[in-house]
């Protein structure tokens, strides 16, 4: 901020004139440069940036900043078949209506400094996840799923004492690379193979890699491909038999069709918020969760919140409030297990009103409405002269090949885009073993007419 003129400026904090001398009182300082001078000259910017002139209306800074998000291309314009970890699914009018609250929009996570019922529906949240999942405890949310996976790695390596994590080596790629990075340096994390021709985990390739040093097994199902794995008893059954724990990574919208990780006999099952009820947001609206049982071992090592039915000073009445706060590092401080910060409870709380507005038959209705519109999808590309697809059962997401047609996934997504339409998430370097290849999500938002579409435009290239 330059000392040249007395300009206030809205949207900089301490920038009325007084409030700045007075800020540069009480430390003692004479210009807000001084604040600066331990910055060596060697890395100062000399120049001028280029960048606009401050804009003073807010009106005239409102229209400005529309005209610039206005080039951006949506999915309310475009068909999207875009997945991969953030989906395009629908948000009920209700989600935003509680979740726009004050009492709720506001509400920090850490301590409440007034609680409006934010205890209660982190509550229930936790209780319908658990629900979901077949499991007992559940966290307050972490930053997304890959921080999930992060945290459910060491979680299960304190409880063990064991310093290896196996992974499947169909996962997201961006979780893949998180956790690798929240386990260093003391745990190893490695992959066990996929066979990628019954697209399945490939179970001698577990068998040959786990040992006493193991702590976890990492499957998804579906995985980040799309394939639903069918061997997951037998996965468990092998870990297990070696004393390691396992975790399943979950898309929640497939839980009301498929079988819930708790009642096949995993340790953990942790996913993400985000088709919850809570809106896309340039690759954000995330929140994930981890899920386990009520167990003394499992639920100590939780570095995140948890909040639970608590009886209060009258007789005969409870309350919400939090469960166990010494194992966290807001209680312990430096000698927490591991440490948390700020995470996404309001998207947790938007979860809670969505899973109670569907109800379990809603969200069944939900995962049979996707399996139906990815079989159509699935059956009607396969006919197209040029495309294959990776055949198996799939829930919301599939792979489609395109080494017949002569075109990069990257030519193909910008002949689609030219004709209003996302196409799916390029996949030849994270998965070469699948050539030249995409991976497409089909959710509920999509109809027949939009399917149909993207076939149109396929036959036309």
């Amino acid at each position: 901020m330059s000392n040249k003129c007395n300009v206030v400026y809205p949207y900089i904090p301490n920038s009325v004139p007084e409030v700045k001398k007075a800020m540069l009182d009480e430390l003692g300082m004479n210009s807000v440069e001084d604040i600066y001078k331990e910055i060596p000259e060697r890395l100062r910017f000399k120049g001028e940036m280029n960048i606009p002139a401050p804009i003073h209306s807010e009106a005239r800074l409102q229209r400005h900043v529309e005209d610039i998000l206005s080039k951006n291309k949506n999915c309310k314009s475009y068909i999207s078949f875009l997945g991969g970890g953030t989906w395009n699914h629908y948000v009920p009018a209700v989600c935003d209506t509680i979740g726009g609250r004050d009492e709720i929009l506001t509400s920090y996570v850490g301590e409440a400094f007034s609680d409006h019922g934010k205890f209660q529906i982190l509550f229930e949240s936790e209780s319908m996840l658990g629900d979901l999942t077949g499991f007992d405890a559940c966290n307050t949310p972490t930053y997304d799923w890959a921080n999930a996976l992060a945290i459910t790695s060491r979680m299960a390596s304190r409880t063990t004492g064991r310093k290896e994590i196996l992974v499947s080596e169909a996962i997201g790629p961006q979780r893949k690379l998180v956790n690798e990075n929240y386990c260093k340096p003391d745990i190893t994390v490695k992959e066990i193979k996929f066979d990628y021709e019954n697209m399945c985990l490939d179970l001698e390739d577990l068998r040959s890699k786990i040992s006493e040093d193991t702590a976890c097994v990492y499957f998804e199902n579906p995985n980040y491909l799309g394939f639903i794995e069918t061997q997951y008893e037998e996965i468990v059954k092998i870990a297990h038999e070696k004393g390691a724990l396992v975790a399943v990574g979950v898309d929640p919208t497939s839980l009301g069709i498929l079988e819930a990780p708790g009642s096949f006999g995993a340790d953990y099952a942790l996913g993400e918020l985000q088709p919850l009820g809570i809106h896309m947001s340039f690759g954000g609206g995330l929140g994930g969760f981890i899920a386990c049982r009520d167990e003394e071992k499992f639920v100590a090592e939780y570095p995140s919140l948890l909040f639970g039915v608590l009886p209060t000073v009258k007789e005969g009445e409870y309350g919400f409030g939090q469960v166990a706060f010494e194992r966290t590092s807001y209680g312990s401080r430096e000698k927490g297990k591991d440490f948390i910060g700020t995470c996404a409870a309001l998207h947790g709380m938007i979860a809670a009103v969505y899973l109670a507005l569907m109800g379990p038959q809603g969200m069944k209705d939900l995962g049979n409405g996707i399996l139906q519109r990815v079989a159509y999808a699935k059956n009607e590309l396969s006919k197209i002269e040029g495309i294959k697809i990776y055949d198996a059962c799939n829930f919301k997401e599939f792979v489609v090949n395109f080494d017949g047609l002569g075109k990069s996934v990257k030519e193909i997504n910008k002949a689609l885009f030219e004709k209003n339409i996302f196409g799916g998430i390029d996949l030849t370097d994270d998965f070469p073993a699948l050539g030249n290849s995409a991976l497409y999500a089909v959710t509920e938002m999509l109809t027949k007419d939009d399917i149909d579409s993207l076939v149109r435009a396929f036959r036309e290239m």
